[in-house]
């Protein structure tokens, strides 16, 4: 894995991961294909900070999420939390591991028990912990209801009676409840109107600040990231292709694919002009049949023919600033 300039002391790091689901066929349902979900990712994230992972839809970044947090089990690779390595771990200890890595999903309904009320759903997870009094849950629940901006009497409503701001508010509670060290923000924001999105941006910035968490935030939205990140990680048909630090990967974007993706951020101020939009040819390949060489190559306006016969190593083209490919040097469009 290249050294990604670490600022830091490194709390997880994933080596190589790869994940891919079996399609199966025929008579005796054997594997006859794999759809290539995550194919070869390794990124470092250092104690304290945030990590932003965009690109398109179906490029692989909630799967490399659930992987890192063995919610999916990844296919090859390696992944250590604090210097071990978690993937030999069997459910016991995986079991005690979830009080320091935590997840907030995307749907904040449909991730909450419409049965159970709130204090059921923040509580449980302190329960299943080893927390047995139930006065101790009940005033940690309260305790963290008031961290997340929400009040008392919310203690014994459902789900169905709350916004989606506060459903999501909800779920960080939960994913706070046992003081974790990493949380995987899985597309936090994206169900949320953009006024409620910048609420519950500025709350989990404040959450980190107050209890020293470490993010890793998963959005197809370039904009959120920007605001939230202190490095961000491209990727593209489950391969990262340009990995930074927020301010340079946005001010001087070095992959086609980058570029193309910043070209689309919408600019709220009519007065200021924007750079040309970039439109990209075609449709994303199929990652059951990614093609060969730079797995960008058949949509990449700057395509040469090396491109589609060898994958451009993933290096360092600027100080921290890593991308694979051949002509990133030679690309550099100022944002």
């Amino acid at each position: 894995m290249p050294d990604f300039q670490r600022k830091g002391k490194a709390l997880l790091e994933a080596h190589n991961i790869v994940k891919h689901f079996p399609i199966k066929g025929g008579v005796f349902m054997k594997e006859i294909a794999a759809v290539k979900a995550v194919d070869g990712v390794s990124l470092t994230i250092d104690e304290g900070e945030t990590v932003g992972l965009v690109g398109e839809s179906g490029c692989g970044k909630t799967t490399f999420g659930r992987a890192i947090l063995r919610l999916e089990e990844p296919t090859s690779g390696e992944i250590y939390f604090e210097g071990e390595s978690i993937l030999s771990y069997d459910k016991n200890k995986m079991q005690a591991l979830r009080e320091k890595m935590q997840i907030i999903f995307q749907d904040p309904f449909s991730s909450l028990n419409p049965r159970k009320t709130v204090s059921h759903i923040i509580g449980e997870p302190l329960l299943v912990h080893g927390m047995k009094s139930r006065k101790k849950r009940e005033e940690r629940v309260l305790e963290l209801l008031r961290v997340v901006g929400l009040r008392k009497e919310n203690m014994r409503r459902y789900p169905h009676q709350f916004s989606g701001g506060q459903r999501q508010r909800i779920g960080v509670a939960r994913a706070l409840a046992l003081n974790p060290k990493l949380i995987v923000c899985d597309e936090a924001v994206s169900a949320l109107d953009v006024s409620i999105q910048a609420q519950v941006i500025n709350l989990l910035k404040d959450l980190q600040d107050d209890f020293g968490l470490t993010y890793l935030f998963i959005s197809h939205d370039l904009s959120v990231v920007e605001h939230i990140s202190d490095r961000v990680a491209v990727m593209y048909l489950g391969k990262i292709v340009e990995f930074s630090p927020s301010q340079a990967l946005y001010q001087t974007p070095l992959h086609p694919y980058t570029q193309a993706l910043l070209s689309a951020v919408p600019v709220p101020d009519p007065a200021l002009k924007s750079n040309e939009r970039i439109i990209l040819k075609g449709d994303v390949p199929s990652p059951i049949d990614p093609p060969p060489g730079c797995s960008f190559h058949p949509r990449c306006l700057f395509a040469k023919e090396i491109c589609s016969k060898r994958e451009p190593e993933f290096r360092e083209i600027r100080t921290k600033h890593f991308v694979a490919c051949f002509f990133a040097g030679q690309l550099e469009i100022k944002m």
